[in-house]
């Protein structure tokens, strides 16, 4: 289907819908967080989208597709699953989800850059442009940052140096993809890469797993977390890749902020400041034009 004749009544809803789940999954991993520590809820949240997705890939007839790139799919997983969710599950340990959040939407910032380092990606002057001005948003941001950047062990320094690790890892994930799973149907590559993530974080998670049995309400949100937030958003994003391309689909980073600030302000009681929403604007355009969305021909 040509995405230029897409009617928005067959993508928007489902758009605005990943939007809200991927947002939401901020809240979540930070209640998960502090109940189980990084690994651990990393740990949780991937195994469930694992599991939920492998029936989905066995009914698709697509499991002889993995056994035959097992290699690729399996070692995706820990950058493109693994150390991310273990990083932003760190992260939402000592800065708020709002914040958290408008760094998330770097992500494509980072696979331009790294596209273009590692697999020659044309950048022109516009992209160039756009790198300077997201990365420039993002040392605005940190700026800012309420009691002041600490590199302490818990300090906000080290929480937003784990959400550009975790930005950076999936940079490295999208460029290792298009080069070794070019042509791998996407429900393969993200079971795959889910079960390798799991498999990974297995030693680390069972290591720092806490001596207190987490509550119910924190094994909830973990559940909510993997296969809702997970599991379901990566069928609708398939879905969305499908229907509109990828580069509308990948517009999708743009809104989940907006959703992550409103869930943090409405249940956590978080402040959203202007300075914030200033940066968040600064990052969004830089990351626009370096990705192409913005200028393309």
């Amino acid at each position: 289907m040509n995405e230029a004749h897409v009617h928005w009544r067959e993508w928007v809803p489902e758009f605005v819908l990943l939007a809200l789940l991927w947002g939401s999954s901020f809240l979540f991993m930070r209640e998960g967080a502090h109940a189980f520590g990084a690994f651990p809820t990393a740990w949780v949240r991937i195994s469930l989208a694992a599991l939920m997705l492998t029936p989905v890939l066995i009914w698709r007839k697509e499991l002889p597709v993995l056994v035959r790139h097992w290699r690729p799919a399996l070692s995706a997983g820990l950058l493109n699953a693994g150390i991310p969710f273990a990083c932003y599950a760190y992260a939402l340990m000592h800065i708020n989800t709002g914040l958290t959040s408008i760094l998330n939407a770097t992500t494509p910032l980072f696979g331009a850059l790294i596209a273009w380092v590692w697999l020659g990606d044309k950048l022109n002057a516009t992209r160039a442009v756009g790198l300077a001005l997201g990365f420039t948003g993002v040392v605005l941001l940190a700026s800012d940052v309420p009691g002041g950047i600490s590199f302490e062990s818990g300090g906000s320094g080290l929480a937003i140096a784990a959400c550009l690790v975790a930005t950076f890892c999936y940079g490295i994930a999208g460029s290792f993809t298009k080069r070794f799973l070019q042509n791998v149907p996407s429900i393969v590559t993200t079971t795959g890469s889910l079960w390798g993530a799991s498999i990974g974080l297995t030693i680390p998670a069972l290591l720092t797993w806490p001596s207190e049995s987490p509550t119910l309400h924190a094994w909830g949100a973990l559940g909510i977390a993997g296969l809702l937030c997970t599991a379901l958003a990566y069928v609708l994003y398939f879905r969305l890749m499908t229907r509109t391309g990828p580069a509308r689909a990948m517009t999708v980073t743009y809104l989940i902020p907006v959703f992550a600030n409103f869930f943090g302000v409405v249940f956590l009681d978080e402040v959203v400041t202007h300075w914030m929403m200033g940066c968040a604007v600064v990052i969004v355009a830089g990351t626009a034009l370096a990705s192409g969305l913005v200028g393309r021909k």
